[in-house]
């Protein structure tokens, strides 16, 4: 949609500042990094899912040419770390708890001398029973993952909120469901890794693909190793993908550990194979729904029970099965509603956060839910959601504040494009429509205030015009190729009046740089945005006032147009911002900081979390083979409320690849775990989707200019992912007359068997099918 305001940058379509360096092969990326001795460090991990650790070894390894240091529970501290819980040490101590868990790591001069000191490394084990799923792991008698954990519940809560009991009660339709979601990887094309250097003051730098370099310093290393933050200085690389995977990075304390043990400089790279089974993959999760609804299609209430699979370690599991709990009962007007959570340690390997974090399982099941809900009703789903949706002013049950919201928009936008009526009306002959609808955290302060320093969540910047003319801005906030530094530099270029093609933006560095939280939450442009629009404004000011002196001008007769300081009354007296600053004598900067607004959640976690809230709608069109349980996306159509765009071809680059890579979870993806043991670690047998897999993508942008974004905005990055799943599952639903997909991934063979089961609910004889190949194996 056209903009609400007119701009000289902000919105339009103008190519991301880093992108010839990408599309020139000249970035650097972590696995490329320059350093005279470099070491290389692996990890001894381990073989079973659960077991004692009686013993570890290591001198064999110590004695090998070429190593420099051995490390495990030997000779390293066994303090415990965790985002949210501290359950996990550097190394193993007296058990394992999950086939991949470290428990020893080595530097040697070269890839094949590290493992062979590893396979030098003897490790005697006592085998213990392991608990491989949720509810065999919440079974009384069951092994405790940790012993000091009962029943194996990492984090549970209890939350009712509203007449629950009286809505159920004055009900006049009563719908439940089951829902249950997989093992999904991140699937960044560069595998995690880390750079360390051990300096002789003690001091350590180290680099990495880390979606926030301030929380690695300060809640992983610092603690970890006994150390102040300050003496850790740590800097990202231009990435290679994260997708929230590398916000909780043990490769940087490997390195770290490393690099001090043999005072050089080690790189520590997950192979990818190890990345697949030892890195954080989206939780999966079993979701019962129950909803007590009116007639005319008014929601009453909701009851939800949730049983997490944490895996072996929490990291932010916790916080991930509260976003799963919360987020979808504000989309909606919801009077009352009763939640049931249990997060569930098992001998698997640990989950964590994915792109959505949490919102993707949460959305799939709820929008899922709503379908079948519009069916029993006999009313349109477009028109349940819309009787239905948040609106501007509205404050959840859960206290969320709604102060911009144009998810009406988006849904009429898809339904119209998708031509909605005359397409469902003629459904359920292999070829359907559906849709879903989501809203989205724009930072967290509920999370990041407990990270953040006096319990707030701030984001500081710094923009700096030297005597070229040119201008680097320096913010704590990470890109992680999501268009970040772009955006911060197209606020400051509005704000400026001097070309994008004269900013900067160089890597996060605890360093130098002010503090950012990083990228989480979708955060970066709401936060970080308005920390450098504030410091662009200040820098305009320095400017104008430098330059007001040396033109012998009053600052309030001048202003920047394309890198020149003009004089409104006389257009023609004019000098360049370089020489400007050339003049002033030094660099001239402007400085920033911006507090994210929301509040911290009391314990049954009520309150409003965020400064704003985005949302998005997304419709499928699918097409299903019925005696072979293929099913074809053919095109997806996408509304999204992004408060104000800012970066134009970022923001499209986002919904576009958000809605393929949700496309891809729900459709291809999977782990495959098996009694602990992760199956699928390579991209063989891991499969993402292609560009031969892709529909095409229509969307639009609907613009409701957020009263607290830089210019309107707020985020994107997630709402952008989470809808897609349910969109997919509801158009498959349409198209077969009623096959409701409960369990991801959706293969063939979970469409086969949800296609029979519709069937016999309404007697109808299905399509005599020829089995898949799966099957016949």
């Amino acid at each position: 949609m056209n903009s609400k305001m007119n701009a000289r940058v902000v919105g339009r379509r103008i190519p991301s500042i880093d992108a010839a360096e990408k599309v020139t092969g000249s970035t650097i990326y972590i696995d490329d990094l320059p350093l005279q001795g470099l070491l290389v460090g692996k990890a001894l991990r381990s073989p079973h899912s659960h077991a004692r650790i009686l013993n570890v070894d290591t001198s064999r390894a110590e004695r090998l040419s070429g190593v420099y240091a051995v490390i495990s529970r030997n000779n390293t501290p066994a303090t415990k770390f965790g985002i949210n819980v501290k359950d996990e040490t550097a190394f193993c101590r007296e058990k394992v708890r999950y086939e991949g868990d470290e428990v020893a790591a080595v530097a040697a001069i070269d890839e094949d001398t590290a493992r062979e000191a590893l396979a030098l490394i003897d490790v005697e084990y006592e085998i213990l029973p392991a608990a491989t799923d949720p509810f065999s792991a919440l079974e009384g008698g069951a092994l405790l993952v940790h012993d000091s954990v009962a029943r194996n519940i990492a984090n549970q809560f209890h939350i009712r909120r509203g007449e629950i009991d009286e809505a159920f009660a004055d009900a006049e339709a009563i719908f439940s469901d089951d829902f249950h979601t997989h093992l999904a990887h991140q699937a960044y094309i560069e595998p995690t890794g880390c750079v360390a250097q051990w300096h002789p003051n003690g001091q350590i730098s180290l680099w990495g693909c880390l979606q926030s370099v301030f929380l690695i310093r300060t809640f992983l290393l610092s603690p970890v190793m006994g150390m102040p933050a300050d003496d850790f200085r740590v800097t990202q690389t231009k990435p290679g993908g994260a997708f929230g995977g590398k916000l909780d990075v043990k490769a940087a304390l490997m390195a770290a550990m490393l690099s001090q043990a043999a005072q050089k400089p080690v790189k520590f790279m997950l192979s990818l194979e190890e990345d697949l089974s030892s890195m954080r993959p989206r939780m999966p999760v079993h979701i019962s729904l129950e909803s007590a609804w009116k007639k005319n299609g008014a929601l009453a209430g909701k009851r939800v029970k949730i049983v997490a699979e944490n895996g072996a370690y929490c990291s932010l599991s916790p916080a991930i099965m509260s976003s799963i709990a919360l987020r979808t009962d504000n989309l909606y007007r919801t009077p009352a509603v009763e939640i049931e959570g249990k997060l569930v340690y098992t001998n698997a390997i640990p989950s964590g956060q994915m792109r959505g974090f949490g919102n993707v399982q949460a959305t799939y099941a709820w929008e899922s839910h709503l379908d079948n809900v519009a069916d029993g009703l006999g009313i349109d789903p477009a028109e349940l959601r819309l009787k239905n949706y948040t609106e501007k002013g509205d404050v959840s049950l859960h206290g969320w504040k709604i102060e911009s919201c144009a998810v009406a928009d988006a849904t009429n936008y898809v339904v119209n494009k998708i031509d909605w009526k005359a397409k469902r009306a003629r459904g359920g002959k292999g070829r359907g429509v559906g849709l879903a609808s989501c809203i989205h955290v724009s930072g967290n302060k509920g999370f990041s205030a407990a990270l953040g320093p006096d319990g707030t969540d701030p984001s500081s910047g710094v923009v700096r015009i030297d005597e070229e003319g040119r201008v680097e801005i320096w913010s704590g906030e990470s890109d992680l190729g999501q268009g970040a530094t772009s955006v911060m530099a197209f606020i400051a270029s509005e704000i400026m009046g001097i070309p994008v093609d004269h900013f900067s933006v160089p890597p996060t560095d605890t360093g130098y740089m002010p503090f950012g939280m990083g990228a989480f939450a979708s955060r970066i442009t709401l936060i970080g945005g308005n920390a450098i629009k504030i410091a662009a404004e200040d820098a305009r000011k320095n400017l104008l006032e430098a330059a007001a002196e040396a033109m012998e001008i009053p600052a309030s007769d001048l202003e920047i147009v394309e890198g020149e300081v003009k004089a409104k009354s006389l257009p023609d007296r004019k000098m360049p911002v370089g020489e400007v600053v050339r003049k002033a004598g030094s660099v001239i900067e402007g400085e920033g900081k911006w507090l994210a607004g929301g509040e911290v959640l009391d314990d049954q976690k009520y309150g409003n979390p965020s400064t704003t809230y985005s949302f998005s709608t997304h419709a499928a069109e699918v097409e299903v083979d019925m005696e072979t349980g293929v099913v074809t996306v053919i095109k997806i159509y996408a509304g999204h409320d992004p408060g104000r765009v800012i970066n134009r071809l970022g923001a499209e680059g986002q919904v576009e690849g958000g809605v393929i890579q949700g496309m891809s979870y729900s459709m291809l993806e999977g782990l495959s775990p098996d009694a602990g043991h992760v199956r699928a670690r390579n991209f063989h047998d891991y499969l993402i989707a292609t560009s031969m897999d892709a529909p095409q993508v229509e969307h639009d942008f609907f613009e409701s200019m957020d009263p607290h974004g830089p210019f309107g905005a707020k985020g994107l990055a997630e709402v952008a992912i989470n809808p897609i799943t349910a969109a997919i599952c509801n158009a498959i639903y349409h198209a077969t007359g009623g096959a409701r997909i409960r369990t991801l991934p959706i293969t063939p063979e979970r469409v086969l068997e949800a296609i029979e089961e519709a069937g016999k609910k309404v007697g109808i004889n299905l399509p005599i099918r020829r089995k898949t190949k799966t099957e016949n194996k």
